[in-house]
């Protein structure tokens, strides 16, 4: 059979339909975007809330949002540039500072719409599963979906820790604990204690003390910002004892100057 070259003449082009803007810039999955914003007709204009989570090289996004159409409309928001008025100033997109950042997004919301008193959530952090349910004689809880975006859901992401950190908040998000540190594919088992050494940072504590040991000069390199704060290995598990307290205690946000 001879070579037949495959001439795209304007016929084609003038019927090609390019993709929306942010599919060709490789910024939205639409097919979870669909998923994610689509209401039930029965539930007729009530919102689908979406907890969103981004990560940047040195920050922690996490906004509670709703589509509409003439586009998304954030309800609230917080981020981990914030942790440092709690007592984090270090390590501010390890999985401990997301915990703190959707802590800090749960406690804010609900104080928003008045339902932190109605909704505590978990205020003896184990790190084993949580659930929020309706209270009794009191509002509904809220309910979100997490929306992760086009970050890899791998299992010990810290996305997962953001989400943990709303759901101890008091938020209503489904989800398992499959996706948390300490869950071990193979033999189908669960180790919470493992998934609280990483909330409170216990994994970075001993990967500074193995690195103090073993070479120093690294250790200079690569944790200099906590050896300027005065963070230490021993005192790390106390610095976000403290922020968790300190984020339930007061979680509105700094006010603007104008």
């Amino acid at each position: 059979m001879p070579f037949v070259k495959v001439v795209k003449d304007r016929q084609y082009f003038k019927r090609f339909q390019v993709k929306y803007r942010r599919r060709r810039e490789g910024k939205t999955d639409y097919y979870a975007r669909k998923r994610l914003c689509v209401q039930d007709k029965n539930k007729y204009n009530t919102p689908k809330y979406r907890l969103i989570v981004r990560f940047t090289n040195k920050d922690i996004t996490v906004q509670i949002a709703y589509a509409r159409i003439q586009g998304d409309i954030v309800l609230s928001s917080a981020y981990a540039h914030e942790l440092p008025r709690y007592g984090v100033k270090v390590g501010l997109t390890n999985y401990a500072a997301a915990y703190c950042t959707g802590l800090l997004m749960a406690r804010r919301v609900l104080t928003k719409l008045d339902l932190a008193k109605h909704y505590s959530g978990q205020t003896e952090i184990d790190g084993d599963e949580y659930i929020v349910d309706d209270a009794p004689g009191a509002p509904s809880a809220f309910r979100c979906f997490l929306d992760t975006g086009l970050a890899r859901t791998t299992t010990g992401a810290r996305i997962f820790g953001v989400l943990k950190g709303a759901v101890d908040g008091g938020l209503n998000i489904p989800h398992n604990c499959k996706r948390f540190p300490g869950y071990d594919s193979e033999s189908k088992d669960f180790n919470a204690d493992v998934h609280r050494q990483h909330i409170f940072g216990n994994h970075v504590s001993q990967y500074m003390r193995s690195l103090q040991e073993d070479d120093q000069d690294a250790f200079q390199r690569q944790f200099s910002g906590f050896v300027k704060a005065g963070v230490t290995a021993d005192s790390m598990e106390g610095m976000y004892t403290k922020a968790h307290a300190a984020i339930r205690a007061d979680p509105s946000p700094k006010p603007k100057i104008e």
